[in-house]
């Protein structure tokens, strides 16, 4: 397998693309924790700070009064819930399994945002 074709392009082989956006995120100065799912179905739960969320993630609950999430939509993604409860949302998410998205818990309400690099 050639390393660079005809184009120049260099292709990622060593790391997935999540873990990839964290390099991104990490040289650009955003200060984010690698988050685990807490099952394989890709639902997330997190306390306060800024996260990344390992995996495409189906539905995540938030559990502190504010926090940040970057993450990948998975194709069956149902959402954001606060300890457990609906939650206002402000923002569109198109799952595609791919792009990268931050979310903000503040006040009661979830604001997403895609990110573009």
């Amino acid at each position: 397998m050639k390393m660079i074709n005809a184009d120049r392009i260099v292709p990622i082989t060593k790391l997935d693309l999540i873990s990839m956006y964290g390099v991104i995120l990490k040289v650009g100065s955003v200060n984010v924790t690698k988050l685990d799912a807490t099952d394989v179905e890709g639902d997330f739960s997190a306390a306060a700070g800024t996260y990344l969320c390992s995996q495409p993630v189906k539905s995540f609950d938030f559990t502190g009064a504010s926090g940040t999430v970057y993450f990948v939509p998975a194709y069956d993604f149902v959402g954001f819930t606060k300890s457990g409860a609906a939650v206002t949302v402000s923002g569109d998410v198109d799952p595609d399994g791919a792009s990268l998205y931050s979310a903000a818990l503040s006040s009661g309400t979830v604001t997403i945002t895609k990110v573009g690099f």
